[in-house]
């Protein structure tokens, strides 16, 4: 596969740049997209598939990382035109009946959560493929394989296609040439099984990763070895504080503090650069997702 078939759609998140991507793939039977977006943003990823002179009716395989809003938000709006959703068997049931999922968000997000993920309406089974790791779907000309990843969520496929990789969010959020990070959202957090995705990304020896949070990687080796050890370090300092059960609101403003001061080591001080990696992996997110693991993690001592 040319890399150069792969268009990377911005998405322009909460007005951002940079923030959040969906990839469209010309293939000899159609087009394919990996990623849809929440569906806050699907007037903007329409106007962009339609840039290509194509309608939404025209794409009916749509792969997706994982099931969190900003990655498989929109899918079910494609599945409404008649597309097929490929996603992890863990994920196919909250994607066919996703109020639970809805409703656990709202609980966290409350007033914001129209504004940032939009709706989130049920995809008939008919419409939902579960695909297995290593799996092979083959659309056309193109062969995708499914990478199961868990860590970042159980329910995480990495999607390679040839020598490259669409790492959903266990690959990272790097903006532009700035630092890479780990996202860590509640509440399947679980650092030992990233650190063993990440080495099942290495083995598949890729060129290219595709990062939904943003674009195009081509130093394979050194992004991944910068975002194991980020993510290893979050989560050493965030250990004593769950070994002295600090509550998460006095933590929070420390750790933000603790990941601005990475950022402006960096070398990132731009304050949009900094908004952009806030509106991809918020800080205070990573707090709860990493006090969880610890705390589950703690409690079988």
């Amino acid at each position: 596969m040319q890399t150069s078939t792969v268009h990377i759609l911005d998405l322009h998140f909460l007005g951002s740049t940079d923030t959040i991507a969906a990839f469209l793939l010309p293939s000899t039977d159609g087009w394919v997209l990996v990623e849809t977006g929440p569906y806050s943003t699907f007037a903007t990823l329409r106007r962009a598939i339609e840039g290509f002179g194509i309608q939404l009716t025209d794409i009916q395989h749509v792969f997706i990382t994982h099931i969190h809003f900003d990655h498989a938000g929109a899918a079910w709006a494609f599945a409404a035109q008649g597309a097929t959703i490929y996603v992890h068997p863990s994920g196919k049931k909250h994607l066919h009946e996703p109020s639970k999922l809805y409703e656990s968000a709202r609980r966290i997000y409350q007033d914001k959560m129209d504004e940032l993920w939009g709706k989130m309406e049920e995809i008939p089974l008919e419409r939902l493929v579960t695909v297995e790791h290593e799996e092979v779907i083959t659309i056309g000309n193109l062969h995708f394989r499914a990478l199961h990843t868990p860590g970042h969520a159980i329910h995480h496929i990495a999607w390679q296609l040839e020598d490259a990789i669409f790492t959903g969010d266990v690959g990272g959020v790097k903006i532009n040439d700035g630092l890479v990070v780990a996202p860590c959202p509640p509440p399947d957090i679980q650092v030992e099984d990233w650190v063993r995705s990440i080495e099942i990304i290495r083995n598949a020896n890729p060129k290219t990763l595709y990062l939904t949070h943003f674009g195009k990687v081509t130093q394979v080796t050194t992004h991944l070895a910068k975002l194991e050890a980020q993510l290893l370090d979050w989560s050493n300092w965030m250990k004593p504080y769950a070994e002295t059960n600090v509550n998460i609101e006095e933590v929070t403003p420390l750790f933000t503090a603790y990941t601005a001061s990475q950022l402006e080591a960096a070398g990132i001080t731009n304050p949009a650069e900094i908004e952009k990696y806030e509106k991809a992996n918020p800080s205070w997110m990573s707090v709860s997702g990493l006090m969880r693991y610890w705390n589950k993690k703690l409690s079988k001592h």
